[in-house]
């Protein structure tokens, strides 16, 4: 995930750490924490750059372009 989100055109400059939360053999199951250096005042940037979707499709996108 580190090499994912640091190297993101979109996300990379704001990009600082992943760390595993959680991981099970048996479900095949991560849960993960990201963490991210927001500019204060820019408009409409936790909405859209910031959106949980957007940060998911940067990680689809990586795994696709992979395949």
């Amino acid at each position: 995930l580190t090499d994912v989100y640091s190297s993101s055109p979109a996300l990379g400059r704001y990009f600082r750490s992943a760390q595993v939360v959680y991981f099970s053999n048996e479900s095949s199951t991560v849960f993960y924490q990201l963490e991210f250096s927001v500019p204060s005042s820019t408009e409409g940037f936790m909405e859209n750059t910031m959106n949980p979707d957007f940060i998911r499709n940067v990680l689809r996108q990586n795994i696709y372009d992979e395949d």
